[in-house]
């Protein structure tokens, strides 16, 4: 089973995905399978199967009301990620003063 990061790294790596969450955040409320299958070039069915691969990664939530599916954006999973790379942000930080004191000893002599 994947784990957390990985579903939403998987969610996140497709251009068309990251499109369709950018819009339900945008919006900033709910909207229709209809509508978000409306702004892109492929069947509502394509749309769907995005639309499933970002809710299992658990950045959008799809409620049923009537004969309509209406899917809502939750952007709080990308908080993990966020932590998970705040991590790894030390190595960059010291490879770029290490880098600056290596060009600041060249400088010198």
């Amino acid at each position: 089973m994947q784990d957390k990061i990985t579903k939403i790294l998987k969610a996140v790596s497709d251009p068309t995905r990251r499109e369709i969450f950018h819009a339900l955040v945008v919006a900033a409320t709910a909207l229709p399978i209809t509508q978000i299958s409306s702004q892109f070039d492929m069947s509502r069915q394509g749309v769907t199967k995005h639309l499933k691969t970002l809710e299992t990664a658990g950045l959008v939530h799809i409620d049923t009301q009537g004969r309509e599916r209406f899917c809502y954006a939750n952007a709080n999973p990308l908080k993990e990620i966020n932590q998970w790379l705040h991590f790894y942000e030390q190595f960059w930080d010291n490879a770029i003063t290490d880098l600056g004191n290596y060009l600041d000893t060249k400088n010198e002599q």
